[in-house]
């Protein structure tokens, strides 16, 4: 049996992945797909693909194109979550901010450098056309426990993250969300190793097409929004909003797509520079 190691954050967007190790489906095609969370996200994630501790990971756009422009010897094989990630921006319960101007030039919580929660504050500060040099500091704080702590402690300032997985710590009275900020582009893409690629690429083609089959029936998965919900310890109006909201994806990032994140994400000094296209994606 062929083992597969394979990353992502334990959140609702991966749900398929846990309904199809649960039915067994790797298995059954001589699969050992092995799940790991990472509550570090990308940035950790990235972490796991460089040094061979996960083979594939479900991963965010623009934290996988920076890493592999960076040196990452991975490529994207598809695009997972087709819809933009809301990120929530957050203060404390308690916090004196109240509106994105008042954070501008604080301290933004980042999970840690080059992961979403550092690169989408750069985003979030060209939409408010602030000076990316002066209006920017961060303070890494490693996962979401992290956060909680440093913005309730006083360590950071602001903390942005997937709206609905933070929504249960909004109701809990801990944070307050003070403004949303989508990710220009689809969130997640699956990206993998590639010595994986080269050496099991029928494997790969198979892990696929079986994630793929249930993303492309998910939000017909009779009582699925009391599935997401009682697992993730979400309300369900929350999740009803969330999967009306989201769409995923059974195929590759296009070259005008990636083309856009690339422009972006160099425009604000994210990456040194621009690859070809086939540099970042392989398709299969």
């Amino acid at each position: 049996m062929k083992k597969v190691n394979i990353g992502g954050v334990p959140e609702h967007f991966n749900l398929a992945w846990y309904l199809t190790l649960k039915n067994g489906e790797y298995k059954a095609e001589d699969i050992n797909l092995r799940w790991h969370d990472y509550h570090g996200g990308t940035g950790a994630m990235n972490k796991a693909l460089r040094s061979g501790e996960i083979d594939m990971a479900v991963i965010l756009t623009e934290g996988i194109i920076k890493d592999i422009i960076d040196g990452n010897p991975s490529k994207i094989v598809q695009t997972f979550v087709e819809t933009p990630l809301i990120w929530g921006i957050h203060v404390a319960a308690d916090s004196e901010f109240n509106n994105v101007e008042d954070i501008k030039g604080t301290r933004a919580a980042i999970s840690r450098y080059g992961s979403g929660s550092h690169l989408m504050a750069y985003i979030n500060a060209k939409n408010h056309n602030w000076d990316l040099e002066n209006d920017l500091n961060f303070e890494v704080i490693k996962n979401l426990d992290g956060a909680i702590r440093g913005l309730t402690e006083g360590k950071a300032d602001y903390f942005m993250w997937e709206k609905f997985t933070t929504k249960p710590i909004v109701d809990d009275g801990i944070f307050r969300r003070i403004d949303n900020c989508p990710s220009p582009w689809p969130c997640f893409v699956i990206a993998v190793r590639e010595d994986f690629i080269e050496n099991d690429e029928e494997a790969l083609k198979t892990i696929l097409e079986i994630v793929n089959q249930t993303t492309a029936e998910f939000k017909s998965i009779p009582s699925i929004d009391k599935t997401i919900a009682n697992r993730y310890e979400q309300e369900l109006t929350d999740v009803q909003e969330w999967l009306s909201l989201t769409e995923w994806s059974q195929s590759v990032m296009n070259e005008k797509t990636i083309n856009n994140v690339q422009d972006q994400l160099y425009n604000l000094n994210i990456i040194p520079k621009k690859v070809e296209y086939s540099k970042l994606i392989h398709k299969l």
